[in-house]
Parts: structure tokens; sequence; C-alpha cells
């Protein structure tokens, strides 16, 4: 009986990981669908390569940093109970990959491609998994000393705050050191629109999201034994809030129509677990309404040229979401309790400053050191030619 269960355990994280890897599908499609026609193949190949330099990051140093976990031991080591502990790593990998696909969509269409590859290296090799380490580990007594405060432990189930206020946060701090596009706000007021290149692919980059999501936040449970059904209808209806309010309060504009649904799950993810599906609703709701209010805020009156939106959508909706969970998770909301709304204040207001002082760092070295930002020329022609010598659709064959 007890292989039957490790087996299913392995398999059951395992589709969860491979959900979530399939939702940087998504996060390259939406940022394909957002920027402009000359920056798309930048955006598909950046999300690539950051997940593979993020493998390797977290894999020998980022994934013990956070656990105390390393795997170099032998085969016959790793593949005890059916790999289970390979695939956890797995599963959890896709989530530490998550910040620089996070942080891609804030500096697209002006970012170099190297630096941003050592920016990935250290923020999913050392910076993440101290966090992440502190809130699902207990590290540095971390969990310990907020219980002391609040009365119970930081609870972030599915990383509102640990995956998306961090890899926001960090957005932030790295669109703040690059600065606009060229051009995108005049020296008279005016501003310079870019609207979004391909509304289907960014739909589509948000479906993918969408349903891979629901890996994301079923699947944190980790064993087959655990695995909640409130914690799939509270994402749902997070889902469909985030969307109703966005599409409302944005007028119907697709853009904000289909990032709706992301800023309500963001806001879920922490307390999928505890709370009613009621209260789920309205997270996702507020979600939505973060999103849109602070998207239009961030770009037209403090110009601050975040491209998608990476910090109102994954910074704001992640801390929040965060807040929420001390909020409609106690039982006097219909939740199942044991949470402290102190705690998540705190701990969210910890993650906050962690991440946008990590930002801050990492970006402001890389830019005295190499620089940050392509070229005004470079720019102009786009990332595609710029950097990878190709266009997304080219309209010439070569003539030999």
């Amino acid at each position: 009986m007890d292989q039957v269960k490790q087996g299913t355990d392995a398999l059951f994280i395992l589709l969860g990981a491979i959900m979530v890897l399939a939702m940087h599908a998504g996060f390259a499609f939406l940022e394909l669908g957002t920027v402009r026609k000359k920056n798309q193949v930048n955006a598909l190949v950046k999300i690539l390569v950051d997940f593979a330099v993020s493998t390797i990051a977290y894999f020998f140093v980022g994934y013990t940093l956070a656990y105390g976990v390393n795997f170099f031991s032998g085969a016959e080591t790793l593949a005890a109970k059916n790999g289970y502990e390979l695939v956890k790593f797995f599963f959890l990998l896709t989530f530490a990959a998550a910040i620089p696909a996070i942080v891609s969509g804030g500096i697209a269409e002006r970012a170099k491609f190297h630096p941003q590859l050592l920016a990935t290296a250290v923020l999913v090799g050392f910076f993440y998994p101290l966090f992440e380490g502190a809130v699902w580990a207990n590290k540095f007594g971390f969990q310990d000393f907020l219980k002391s405060i609040g009365g119970a432990e930081f609870h972030d189930f599915a990383g509102s705050v640990v995956v998306h206020a961090v890899g926001g946060w960090i957005g932030l701090a790295a669109v703040l050191w690059l600065g606009p596009r060229n051009n995108r706000y005049k020296k008279d007021g005016a501003m310079s629109a870019h609207p979004p290149s391909s509304i289907p692919f960014l739909a589509l980059g948000a479906w993918v999201l969408t349903v891979g999501w629901f890996g994301f936040n079923v699947m944190s449970a980790q064993t087959i034994d655990k695995v909640s059904g409130l914690v799939a209808v509270n994402s749902l209806m997070a889902m469909v809030g985030g969307t109703l309010v966005a599409v409302l309060m944005g007028r119907n504009d697709p853009g904000f129509a289909y990032n709706g649904p992301l800023a309500g799950l963001v806001a879920v993810c922490a307390g999928s677990d505890l709370m009613h599906p009621a209260g789920a609703l309205v997270a996702g709701g507020v979600g939505g309404a973060i999103f849109v209010l602070m998207f239009t805020l961030t770009q037209n009156r403090w110009k601050v040229d975040d491209v998608l939106g990476v910090w109102p959508l994954h910074g704001l909706c992640g801390a929040w979401g965060g807040i929420a969970a001390g909020i409609f998770g106690s039982t006097a909301l219909g939740g199942l309790g044991g949470v402290s709304f102190v705690t998540q204040l705190l701990g969210t207001l910890a993650g906050v400053a962690w991440a946008f002082g990590s930002g801050v760092l990492v970006y402001g070295a890389l830019r005295m050191a190499m620089g940050l930002r392509l070229s005004q020329e470079e720019e102009y022609d786009g990332a595609d030619l710029s950097i990878h010598r190709i266009g997304a659709t080219p309209e010439r064959e070569p003539s030999w």
C-alpha cells in the first residue's frame, strides 16, 4: 500500500509540475501579444532561456538554500520513493522560474538579453529561495517569530506573496532602473500609445496561464491525501471575480478583460485552501479592481513604463492576496480559520521589502557593471533584430 501511495504522490506532483511548466508558455504568449511586433521573438526566447537558467541555479544552489536538500548523491538514492523528492524539486522549480518570467513582462522592449540572464541566476539561485525557505520551511525562525507576534504562522498556501508579490516588486525595481521606453513619455507631457500587437496571442497566453493555475494552486497540496476541491473551486471563483470586475472597470478593454482572471488568481493563491468560495469571489474581484486602477495610474499619471503591468498584477495583487488570506480565511467570514490578520500583514510587508530591496540591489549592480538597456538605435530597430537577428514574421525571403 505504501508503494502505491508513494507512486501516486509522485505522479500527482509531477502532473502539477507539468501544468505549471505549461504556464510559462502562457507568460511567453501574454508578453508576445502585448509588446510591439518588433519585440515578439525576444519575448518568446527570454521566457524559455530564463527557465533553463533558473533550472540550473535552483537545482545546484537555490533548492538547497530553501530546504537544505541537495542532489549530490547516486541515482539509486534519488530514485527512492519513486523519485518523489526529484519531482517535488521540479514542481517548486516552476514556481521559482516564475520570478524572471514575471520580471520579463515589465522590462520588455528595451532590456538587454544577457544581463537579464545573470539577474535570473542570482535571483532564482539566492534571493528568492531565502524568502521561500523562510515562509515554507521556517528558515531563520521566520514563522516562529511571526507566530509569537500574531498568534499564527504566516499562511501562503500557493504563493500570492512568496511567488507573485516577490516577482512583482522585483520587477518594479528593474523597471525603475531601466526607465521608460524611448518616446513613451514626451517632454510636453504627451504619451505615445503602444497598443498590443496581437489580442489573440495575448488572450491565448492568459488562457494558458489560467488553466495551468489550477495545477499551481491545487497541486500545492504536494501529496494526494491533502488534495482539496475547496482550492479548485476557490480558484475558479476568484478567476471569475477578477474577470467580471476588470471588464466592468476597464470598459470592455480586452487587455483588462484577459488580465482580470490573472489578477483574481494571484489574489487567491495564499488563502485558496482556507476561504469560503464567496470570500474567494470577493478577493478575486478586489484583485481585478486593483489591477485596472493601478495599471492606469502607473502608466498614465506616474509614468512608470511597466509594459505588462507586472507590478499591479503580481506585486500589488499578490500583496493583497497575502492580506486577504487573513481576512477571508477567518471563521467569521466563513473560512477555515487558523490565520491571523496581523501575521498576514507583517509577512506580506516582509516579502515586499525583501523583494524590492533585492531587485534594487541586483539590477542596480548590473546597471553599473554592464548596463541594462539596449542602445537607442537597437531599441528603435526592436529587440528581435537587435538581439536575435530575425523578426517574428519575416516579410522577405533572402535572395541568393
